[in-house]
């Protein structure tokens, strides 16, 4: 019987394995920063650099090269202007990003639910 719970166990994470092989999440999105960025934003019209690192916990230049990753995939545009003297960046989600986004989150909540049911 032991044997055969054994080769259950293995069945399912096999069937688990192939699920993650076959849901490819964006790798682009995954890193954690670029998740946080791309999460903030979606849930916000616009948000300044300083806003987006107080509010992930993340050094000005982790959070430069994390979003200008983004920017370059034409998922997020940097709004470059002067307040009081003083640079503001501001950075919002273009549509391509938004859907990259909602694509991932599908992907991910796909993932999950082969997890429930292996």
């Amino acid at each position: 019987m032991d044997r055969r719970a054994s080769s259950e166990k293995s069945t399912s994470a096999a069937d688990l394995d192939g699920a993650a092989r076959a849901i490819r999440l964006d790798p682009l999105i995954h890193e954690r920063v670029r998740l946080g960025i791309l999460s903030a934003l979606s849930a916000n019209d616009r948000l300044s650099f300083t806003e987006l690192r107080d509010a992930l916990g993340v050094s000005d230049g982790n959070l430069g090269v994390h979003a200008r990753k983004l920017e370059d995939a034409g998922h997020v545009v940097c709004d470059k202007r002067f307040a009081q003297r003083k640079p503001r960046s501001e950075y919002r989600l273009t549509t391509k990003g938004r859907n990259a986004f909602a694509s991932y989150l599908f992907q991910l909540e796909s993932l999950i639910q082969s997890a429930r049911n292996a």
